[in-house]
Protein backbone atom coordinates (compact mmCIF):
# COMPACT_ATOMS: atom_id res chain seq x y z
CA UNK A 1 0.00 0.00 0.00
CA UNK A 2 1.56 3.16 -0.69
CA UNK A 3 1.48 5.82 2.32
CA UNK A 4 -0.62 9.18 1.47
CA UNK A 5 1.12 11.91 3.33
CA UNK A 6 -0.41 15.34 3.25
CA UNK A 7 1.96 18.36 3.80
CA UNK A 8 0.53 22.29 5.04
CA UNK A 9 3.26 24.33 4.32
CA UNK A 10 5.41 26.81 2.40
CA UNK A 11 6.05 27.36 -1.33
CA UNK A 12 8.96 29.47 -2.26
CA UNK A 13 11.28 30.46 -4.99
CA UNK A 14 14.64 30.34 -3.87
CA UNK A 15 17.36 32.58 -5.40
CA UNK A 16 20.68 31.44 -4.36
CA UNK A 17 24.38 33.58 -4.61
CA UNK A 18 27.22 31.45 -3.95
CA UNK A 19 30.27 33.72 -2.52
CA UNK A 20 33.31 33.03 -1.46
CA UNK A 21 32.48 34.23 1.86
CA UNK A 22 29.16 35.22 3.44
CA UNK A 23 29.28 39.31 4.07
CA UNK A 24 29.61 40.53 7.51
CA UNK A 25 27.34 43.19 9.02
CA UNK A 26 27.25 46.41 6.29
CA UNK A 27 29.29 44.74 3.99
CA UNK A 28 28.75 43.46 0.39
CA UNK A 29 30.52 40.80 -1.22
CA UNK A 30 30.69 39.97 -5.12
CA UNK A 31 29.24 36.57 -6.05
CA UNK A 32 29.74 33.58 -8.08
CA UNK A 33 27.35 31.12 -9.24
CA UNK A 34 23.68 32.61 -9.47
CA UNK A 35 20.57 29.78 -9.44
CA UNK A 36 17.03 29.79 -9.42
CA UNK A 37 15.49 26.70 -7.53
CA UNK A 38 12.00 25.52 -6.07
CA UNK A 39 11.84 25.68 -2.69
CA UNK A 40 10.11 26.48 0.77
CA UNK A 41 10.56 23.63 3.75
CA UNK A 42 6.87 22.56 2.81
CA UNK A 43 7.65 22.41 -0.66
CA UNK A 44 10.32 20.53 -0.48
CA UNK A 45 9.12 17.98 1.73
CA UNK A 46 6.64 17.39 -0.75
CA UNK A 47 8.91 17.04 -3.55
CA UNK A 48 10.94 14.53 -2.06
CA UNK A 49 8.14 12.69 -0.16
CA UNK A 50 6.56 12.21 -4.13
CA UNK A 51 9.97 11.11 -5.11
CA UNK A 52 9.66 8.38 -3.08
CA UNK A 53 6.73 7.10 -4.72
CA UNK A 54 4.61 8.22 -1.75
CA UNK A 55 0.81 9.62 -2.54
CA UNK A 56 1.50 13.66 -1.00
CA UNK A 57 -1.14 16.39 -1.16
CA UNK A 58 0.27 19.40 -0.48
CA UNK A 59 -2.30 22.23 0.91
CA UNK A 60 -0.36 25.63 0.32
CA UNK A 61 -0.80 29.47 -0.97
CA UNK A 62 0.52 30.64 -4.00
CA UNK A 63 0.32 34.35 -5.35
CA UNK A 64 -1.31 34.59 -8.69
CA UNK A 65 2.12 35.80 -10.28
CA UNK A 66 4.69 33.85 -12.69
CA UNK A 67 6.65 32.32 -9.51
CA UNK A 68 3.29 31.04 -8.36
CA UNK A 69 2.61 29.58 -11.19
CA UNK A 70 5.37 28.17 -12.23
CA UNK A 71 5.94 26.38 -8.91
CA UNK A 72 2.13 25.03 -9.09
CA UNK A 73 3.31 23.62 -12.82
CA UNK A 74 6.63 21.75 -11.35
CA UNK A 75 4.61 20.49 -8.32
CA UNK A 76 2.15 19.09 -10.98
CA UNK A 77 4.99 18.07 -12.91
CA UNK A 78 6.41 15.24 -9.59
CA UNK A 79 2.74 13.93 -9.68
CA UNK A 80 1.97 16.33 -6.30
CA UNK A 81 -2.00 16.86 -5.70
CA UNK A 82 -2.76 20.16 -6.28
CA UNK A 83 -5.98 20.62 -5.51
CA UNK A 84 -5.79 22.60 -2.23
CA UNK A 85 -3.30 24.81 -3.16
CA UNK A 86 -4.95 27.91 -3.08
CA UNK A 87 -3.87 31.42 -4.63
CA UNK A 88 -4.29 35.18 -3.26
CA UNK A 89 -4.31 37.46 -6.08
CA UNK A 90 -2.95 40.70 -3.70
CA UNK A 91 -0.12 38.94 -2.71
CA UNK A 92 3.52 37.86 -3.98
CA UNK A 93 4.38 33.90 -4.10
CA UNK A 94 7.11 33.41 -1.20
CA UNK A 95 10.82 33.85 -2.12
CA UNK A 96 13.22 32.85 -0.44
CA UNK A 97 17.47 34.90 -0.93
CA UNK A 98 20.21 32.83 -0.08
CA UNK A 99 23.90 33.12 0.26
CA UNK A 100 25.79 29.95 0.40
CA UNK A 101 29.43 30.62 1.42
CA UNK A 102 32.32 28.42 -0.27
CA UNK A 103 32.13 26.30 3.12
CA UNK A 104 28.78 25.27 2.43
CA UNK A 105 27.17 27.77 5.36
CA UNK A 106 24.30 29.97 4.40
CA UNK A 107 22.55 32.93 5.43
CA UNK A 108 18.88 32.94 3.91
CA UNK A 109 16.03 35.69 4.47
CA UNK A 110 12.38 34.97 3.61
CA UNK A 111 10.00 37.00 2.46
CA UNK A 112 6.72 35.12 3.05
CA UNK A 113 4.23 36.51 0.74
CA UNK A 114 1.28 34.42 -0.20
CA UNK A 115 2.33 31.75 2.31
CA UNK A 116 1.20 33.83 5.31
CA UNK A 117 -1.96 33.76 4.07
CA UNK A 118 -2.44 29.85 4.17
CA UNK A 119 -5.32 29.82 6.99
CA UNK A 120 -7.04 27.84 8.93
CA UNK A 121 -10.01 27.65 6.52
CA UNK A 122 -7.82 26.58 4.05
CA UNK A 123 -6.98 23.42 6.23
CA UNK A 124 -10.43 23.11 7.42
CA UNK A 125 -11.83 22.89 3.40
CA UNK A 126 -9.47 19.89 2.73
CA UNK A 127 -10.22 18.17 5.83
CA UNK A 128 -11.43 15.01 3.39
CA UNK A 129 -8.02 14.14 2.68
CA UNK A 130 -6.57 13.65 5.96
CA UNK A 131 -9.27 11.04 6.51
CA UNK A 132 -7.05 8.74 4.50
CA UNK A 133 -3.48 9.78 5.29
CA UNK A 134 -1.33 7.90 7.00
CA UNK A 135 1.17 11.06 8.22
CA UNK A 136 1.23 15.02 8.05
CA UNK A 137 3.79 17.08 7.72
CA UNK A 138 4.53 20.32 8.67
CA UNK A 139 6.90 23.12 8.95
CA UNK A 140 7.12 26.80 10.46
CA UNK A 141 6.98 28.87 7.23
CA UNK A 142 3.31 29.68 7.80
CA UNK A 143 0.94 31.22 10.46
CA UNK A 144 1.33 29.36 13.33
CA UNK A 145 -2.87 29.14 14.00
CA UNK A 146 -2.92 27.27 10.52
CA UNK A 147 -0.39 24.46 12.07
CA UNK A 148 -2.25 24.24 14.80
CA UNK A 149 -5.43 23.63 12.55
CA UNK A 150 -3.86 21.26 10.99
CA UNK A 151 -2.14 19.28 13.63
CA UNK A 152 -5.92 19.19 15.22
CA UNK A 153 -7.51 17.77 12.28
CA UNK A 154 -4.75 15.11 11.53
CA UNK A 155 -4.95 14.30 15.06
CA UNK A 156 -9.03 13.98 14.97
CA UNK A 157 -8.44 11.51 11.89
CA UNK A 158 -5.81 8.77 13.69
CA UNK A 159 -3.11 11.06 11.28
CA UNK A 160 0.73 10.43 12.41
CA UNK A 161 2.40 14.31 12.83
CA UNK A 162 5.57 14.96 12.25
CA UNK A 163 6.78 18.83 12.65
CA UNK A 164 10.01 20.49 11.09
CA UNK A 165 10.39 22.95 13.90
CA UNK A 166 11.70 25.80 11.57
CA UNK A 167 12.60 28.67 11.09
CA UNK A 168 12.93 29.10 14.78
CA UNK A 169 10.03 30.55 16.99
CA UNK A 170 8.08 30.42 19.89
CA UNK A 171 5.42 27.88 19.34
CA UNK A 172 2.60 28.59 22.41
Amino acid sequence: MVPKVVVVGSANTDFIVRVPQLPLHGETVLGGEFSVAKGGKGANQAVSAARQGVDVTFIACLGTDSLGAEALAAYQAEGIHTDFIVTNPKQPSGAALILVGSDGDNMIAVAPGANAWLLPEHIQAAEDVFKNATCLLLQLEIPLQTVQAAAEIAHKNGVLVILNPAPACQIP
